[in-house]
C-alpha cells in the first residue's frame, strides 16, 4: 500500500506530513511508522511526523509525532505549516482556520502570495508560567531564573509551558554551545517529569535574540516555534527584552509578541513545501 506524503519545513524545522482524511495508518503502528519515516538515512528524513485530521472541535487535527515516535503536545513551526498544507491542498478556503492539537486549539492567520501560503501568524494562547504546570520541580511558584545543577555545572532556567514545557538558559556564546553533549542531561534531568526542551539564547538587544534549541524525543533542530515563543516570554519576565522580539534561530527568524493586554503570545512565521512523494508501507 503507498501513503502519500508532504515534507515541508519552517525556518528548517522539517517535517513529513500525512494526510489524514485519506492516508490511514492503523494507530498501533504510527510510532514505528514515524521513526521509520524520520529517519534521515533510510527513510524520507525528518524531526519528526505529523498527520493532519479531521476534528470534531476545530477546522483541522494536527497529530504531532517527534522522531523517536513519542506523542508531542505541540509544534509551532509545525502548525504553520499545517496551515499552509490544507490551504494549498483545496481542504479549506479559509484564511482564517482552527487547528487543534492534543486537545488544545490555536487560531491561525495564513498570509498568502501568489495564491499559496508563504507566512502564518498563530495565535498560540497564554504561556503557562505555573511551575507544576510546566511541569517543572520547584519551590517556587515560577521557576524564573532557577537554579539548576546539570553535570555539575549550576545555570539559571525560566520554565514555560506553551503547551509543551520549555527551559530557557542564557548565556554568552551560544555557537560555541556543546549542546550535543549538555543538551540529553537537560532533556532527560529529574527536574523535568515530562522532559523538556532547552532554549540556549544570547540577547542581541532589546528586540532581539539569538537562539539554539534541544527537543526531547529530536536533538538539536534548526528551529523552535513553541520554543521561540517561551523564550520571548522568559525574556520579558527577566526584564531583557521588550514584549515584541525577533528570535534568530539556525533555520531563520520568527517574529514574536507577547501581548499584555490580552496575555496572548502570537508566532509568525513562514511555511514552505520541500517536496512530494509516496512510500511503501508494507515495507515500513
Amino acid at each position: 500500500m503507498q501513503i502519500n506524503f508532504t515534507k515541508m519545513q519552517g525556518c528548517g524545522n522539517d517535517y513529513v506530513y500525512i494526510n489524514g482524511f485519506t492516508e490511514i495508518i492503523p494507530q498501533q503502528q504510527k510510532p514505528d511508522f514515524v521513526r521509520k519515516m524520520s529517519d534521515r538515512h533510510f527513510g524520507i528524513g525528518g524531526d519528526g511526523v505529523i498527520f493532519v485530521n479531521p476534528s470534531q472541535t476545530a477546522d483541522f487535527e494536527m497529530e504531532m509525532y517527534n522522531a523517536d515516535g513519542t506523542r508531542a503536545e505541540m509544534c509551532g513551526n509545525g502548525i504553520r505549516c499545517v496551515g499552509k498544507f490544507v490551504y494549498d491542498k483545496g481542504l479549506t478556503d479559509k484564511k482564517d482556520i482552527r487547528v487543534e492539537s492534543f486537545g488544545k486549539v490555536k487560531y491561525l492567520q495564513l498570509l498568502t502570495e501568489g495564491g499559496t501560503v508563504k507566512n502564518v501568524r498563530v495565535n498560540m494562547g497564554e504561556p503557562i508560567l505555573k511551575a507544576e504546570e510546566v511541569p517543572v520541580v520547584c519551590d517556587k511558584e515560577q521557576a524564573v531564573s532557577e537554579p539548576v545543577v546539570v553535570e555539575g555545572k549550576t545555570y539559571e532556567m525560566t520554565c514555560v509551558s506553551m503547551g509543551n514545557p520549555h527551559a530557557v538558559v542564557y548565556m554568552e556564546d551560544v555557537a560555541g554551545l556543546a549542546i550535543e553533549k549538555i543538551g540529553p542531561f537537560f532533556e532527560n534531568h529529574p527536574r523535568f517529569p515530562r522532559r523538556v526542551n532547552t532554549e540556549f539564547v544570547k540577547v542581541l538587544d532589546k528586540n532581539t535574540v539569538e537562539m539554539r534549541v534541544w527537543e526531547r524525543g529530536t536533538g538539536e533542530t534548526l528551529a523552535c516555534g513553541t520554543g521561540c515563543c517561551a523564550v520571548a516570554v522568559a525574556c520579558v519576565l527577566n526584564g531583557l527584552t521588550g514584549r515584541k522580539v525577533t528570535v534568530k534561530v539556525l533555520g531563520g527568524q520568527l517574529d514574536i509578541e507577547w501581548e499584555e493586554r490580552t496575555n496572548l503570545v502570537y508566532m509568525t512565521g513562514p511555511a514552505v513545501t520541500v517536496f512530494e512523494g509516496s512510500v511503501d508501507f508494507s515495507a515500513v
